[in-house]
């Protein structure tokens, strides 16, 4: 769902960091930074559906990190809140997008784009109870965890490792444009008897994504990538 919880009290910035993300139909917590009745629970990693909590960028101010993965890359999404001086500044990769100094209300929202399609994304910003804040990031209108589910029913990715080099491909079922690393790729569609094929080439290698019915109106149409002539296992973000 990508909610993050920030609990603060007047006498210090940053007291305790609660990211709570959902995974299905269990749910965990963790918690950074402070002992509970559970004891001291280090720092966890997600991918992508992430609630990333993590202190490199070294500031008290950090609510929230996500990491959000679109057809062009898996975009890491930064999110400072001073809720003393009302401060708001958000990165996307590394890069200060969006930047408010001073601001009397503490509560709201902030609206951004991400990536080259320029993806709508926004941060709510809701008070809980007392002084504890919950920060929640939309993607397109949806919650991030509605929005990866979806995303799951329109792409197809594939990672896979060509002459020393990571390749991320990303197929979008309903233009069939093909992504590679951030970039379109350009592409050449041919019906054949059992289906169609969209060929394409990285470096050196012949690729093709082969789409063919399931005669299964609950599973459609099935995407394979094949590289010279080895078919790809397709991976889930």
């Amino acid at each position: 769902m990508g909610v993050v919880r920030y609990a603060r009290r007047r006498t210090h910035v940053a007291l305790a960091t609660a990211c709570r993300c959902l995974f299905g139909t269990a749910e965990r917590t963790c918690l950074l930074g402070k002992s509970t009745t559970k004891g001291v629970i280090q720092p966890q990693v997600y991918r992508h559906l992430s609630c990333r909590l993590e202190t490199d960028r070294m500031s008290n101010d950090l609510a929230g990190v996500w990491e959000v993965a679109l057809s062009d890359g898996v975009h890491r999404i930064e999110f400072e809140h001073g809720t003393t001086t009302g401060k708001r500044v958000i990165y996307v990769d590394g890069k200060e997008i969006l930047r408010r100094d001073w601001m009397f209300k503490l509560v709201g929202k902030e609206t951004f784009s991400v990536g080259k399609s320029e993806t709508k994304a926004t941060i709510n910003i809701d008070a809980v109870s007392g002084f504890a804040y919950e920060y929640t990031l939309e993607i397109n209108g949806k919650s991030l965890k509605k929005y990866m589910e979806n995303r799951s029913k329109v792409t197809s990715t594939w990672i896979l490792n060509l002459d020393g080099t990571d390749c991320r491909v990303v197929l979008e079922k309903d233009t069939m444009d093909v992504w590679c690393n951030g970039q379109n790729i350009e592409t050449a569609g041919e019906f054949v008897d059992d289906g169609t094929e969209t060929h394409f080439t990285l470096g050196d290698h012949n690729c093709c994504v082969k789409a063919v019915s399931s005669g299964k109106r609950r599973d459609g149409i099935i995407h394979t990538l094949i590289v010279d002539g080895a078919e790809i296992a397709e991976c889930v973000e």
